[in-house]
């Protein structure tokens, strides 16, 4: 047999034609391989998870914060193709991202949870150039912890808040069902209806203005917009603020789109130049 043909034979058996060799490890089917541009913070098993722009390493760049919804995880963000579009766009925009494990999937905006998120955004601040600037996005229940973040006796300062299909109202999301109740309870150690002093919406009310991103749809069947972005909006401050009226069931395609991105990108750009005016 000539050698090029032993050689052919040697391979179809998958047999290294280099005597001693070992053949080379092979990757199992359907493993992939874990993005190294995203940081994980914080506790195992909740972790968060940071990405910074390249252009963060010459120039300071802001910080958002963003809560994930219900039942879902800061790794769930990363890896969702659908919430990429936001967050490449915040990215490519000089905005570092820190997607939050918010304490856990269900912890509803607990103070405990964000006390939790407070010392994973001091943890982000030392990873780079920081303009001293956060925003908050908020999605589904992720409203709940973006809204008090910005609250007096915030662990961290937050000058502007972005939500998308929210809920900030916590004594609505107790009483839609059964099951959101008993997280609620767990999460903030109630046996009954969470108290007003407990209820970010509420304690918004007793706040000073805030610059408020909301995007809402009236078809919303799990997040009630009136009860919730829509009784919201008339405490945003003025100028900078913005309501998008959306349509469709809770968090369509349409909250991930380009045009999307580029609203959510401009409304935390005019609180940029708004500070650079000062």
């Amino acid at each position: 047999m000539s050698r090029f043909l032993f050689l052919i034979a040697v391979l179809a058996l998958g047999v290294s034609p280099v005597a001693g060799a070992a053949a080379p490890p092979r990757t199992p089917t359907g493993t992939l391989a874990q993005p190294v541009d995203w940081l994980p913070l914080g506790q195992p098993g909740r972790e968060s998870l940071l990405r910074i722009p390249d252009s963060c390493t010459y120039l300071p760049c802001p910080l958002v914060v963003v809560s994930h919804p219900r039942n879902q995880s800061a790794a769930r963000l990363r890896d969702s193709d659908t919430f990429q579009v936001l967050t490449d766009t915040l990215l490519a925009s000089h905005f570092a991202v820190l997607l939050s494990g918010d304490g856990g999937p269900t912890t509803w905006g607990s103070p405990q949870a964000l006390k939790e998120v407070g010392k994973v955004h001091a943890a982000a601040l030392k990873r780079f150039a920081w303009n001293g600037h956060t925003y908050a996005l908020g999605i589904s229940m992720g409203g709940l912890m973006a809204l008090r973040s910005a609250l007096p006796g915030s662990p961290y300062r937050v000058d502007g808040v972005a939500l998308i299909d929210a809920w900030t109202d916590l004594r609505a999301a107790w009483n839609a069902s059964a099951s959101r109740r008993a997280e609620i309870s767990a999460a903030y150690g109630l046996q009954g209806e969470p108290p007003p002093s407990l209820d970010p919406l509420m304690q918004t009310f007793k706040a000073p203005y805030l610059p408020l991103f909301v995007a809402a749809s009236v078809s919303d069947g799990t997040v009630p917009a009136l009860t919730n972005g829509e009784r919201l909006f008339p405490h945003a401050s003025l100028g900078s603020s913005e309501f998008v009226s959306l349509s469709g069931p809770h968090l369509g395609g349409n909250r991930f789109t380009r045009e999307m991105a580029q609203r959510l990108v401009g409304f935390y750009k005019r609180l940029e130049d708004r500070v650079a005016m000062k």
